[in-house]
């Protein structure tokens, strides 16, 4: 199939796109954890901190809001980061559209391997032990909080036509 300009996404579309699910995976995820975490008495700030201090480790907590601020800001960066990643493998493979709530959950328990076992190692923060109900309670964050809304967000933006444009695998009616 030759794509014509129509079909395929302009690159403000794209950014739109990605900047919506980012949002919308950002919004959803940091408050499922205010929730979630919200029982064992961390206060909304302190967790927020606990995010800036991947960046610049154990001050973080020393610095009240500025730091909770800055958290907040690598939260939505981390999520738009995530997004930007879901739309350009979408822009290959078709099935990430055609299949987005199968994908999406994929993709959360994805998110959950590299941030846990790469990023967070990797960060001001440092290796943690393995807990597994810490797990489950991240991968049951992320998969309905993160990985499916950028999956529903990115196939409603960014339609399967200009996947097919692209001259991928997508069918008409699969």
């Amino acid at each position: 199939m030759v794509a014509t300009e129509a079909q395929l996404p302009t690159p403000s579309r794209a950014t739109s796109t990605i900047l919506r699910a980012g949002l919308l995976a950002g919004v959803l995820d940091i408050t499922a954890a205010f929730l979630a975490y919200a029982h064992s008495g961390a206060q909304g700030i302190r967790l927020l901190q606990g995010i800036a201090s991947g960046l610049i480790g154990p001050a973080a907590f020393q610095g009240r809001l500025g730091t909770a601020f800055l958290g907040l800001l690598c939260h939505f960066v981390i999520a738009t980061l995530w997004a930007a990643i879901y739309f350009a493998a979408s822009r290959r493979a078709a099935f990430l559209l055609e299949h987005a709530v199968f994908s999406g959950a994929i993709y959360g328990v994805i998110i959950y391997l590299v941030m846990n076992h790469v990023i967070i190692p990797l960060s001001a923060i440092g290796p943690r032990p393995f807990s597994l109900s810490a797990a489950i309670v991240a991968a049951a964050i992320l998969v309905p909080c993160v990985g499916v809304p950028i999956a529903l967000t990115v196939r409603r933006f960014a339609p399967a036509a200009a996947v097919s444009a692209l001259g991928t695998t997508a069918t008409s009616g699969a």
